[in-house]
């Protein structure tokens, strides 16, 4: 039975991940990068990338609770450095510098594809699937949800939440061309901005979660 406790822990872990993938912000990136190619070619890239970016989440995010236990680090010391990581990418996404960077592994990329036109490479791993789909961020995010639910049913949410992220995703790649000139660069920008916002918030809290934890504060 689906109850209001678990469409919180949906909503909740799709906004997270839905600001942390920011498959709006990679847009423009994938665009750039596959525009080359024909559009089996670009279909193709938009399937595969997700795809591998998806293999990477879901597999931290199963196994990321036995890796936490073998590596002897508590969840509450987890949920600092996540929260600490998170605001750092909150921050560049605010002033972006994310952007920045993204834009030049997409530079660099292209560079490469000039010098042979006649094959466009596949970027489907690097650079869309890891790292700016399956990068630190999101990594951390996913092994930190699940490692907070012993619930199965509640892991269950989480995965779906991110699954139907992922899924979005692809669909935003498909239709990325016409969508990218639709948007325009300011709104893109704007965008990215505010979820850099509330992305601050969501780590902030993460943070104050663990401190209470590791110092037993009420």
């Amino acid at each position: 039975m689906i109850t209001s406790e678990y469409i919180t822990l949906f909503v909740a872990t799709f906004v997270t991940f839905f600001v942390l993938i920011d498959s709006i912000g990679v847009a423009p990136m994938f665009a750039a990068l596959t525009q080359q190619g024909s559009p089996s070619y670009r279909r193709t890239m938009a399937v595969r990338s997700t795809m591998v970016g998806g293999a990477i989440i879901f597999g931290f995010a199963i196994g990321g609770a036995w890796l936490l236990d073998q590596l002897h680090i508590s969840i509450d010391a987890f949920r600092i450095a996540g929260g600490a990581l998170l605001f750092l990418i909150a921050l560049d996404m605010v002033f972006e510098r994310r952007t920045e960077r993204r834009e030049y592994r997409v530079e660099t990329v292209l560079a490469d594809q000039e010098e042979r036109p006649s094959e466009p490479e596949d970027v489907s791993v690097f650079p869309i699937g890891i790292p700016m789909l399956a990068g630190p961020g999101s990594i951390a995010t996913a092994m930190l949800y699940m490692s907070n639910e012993t619930n199965i049913v509640a892991q269950a949410v989480i995965l779906s939440a991110i699954a139907l992220n992922l899924l979005l995703c692809m669909v935003i790649f498909l239709t990325a061309g016409p969508l990218m000139r639709f948007l325009g660069d300011s709104i893109s920008a704007a965008t990215t901005r505010i979820l850099g916002v509330i992305l601050s918030a969501l780590s902030v809290q993460l943070l104050v979660d663990g401190i209470r934890g590791a110092f037993n504060l009420a």
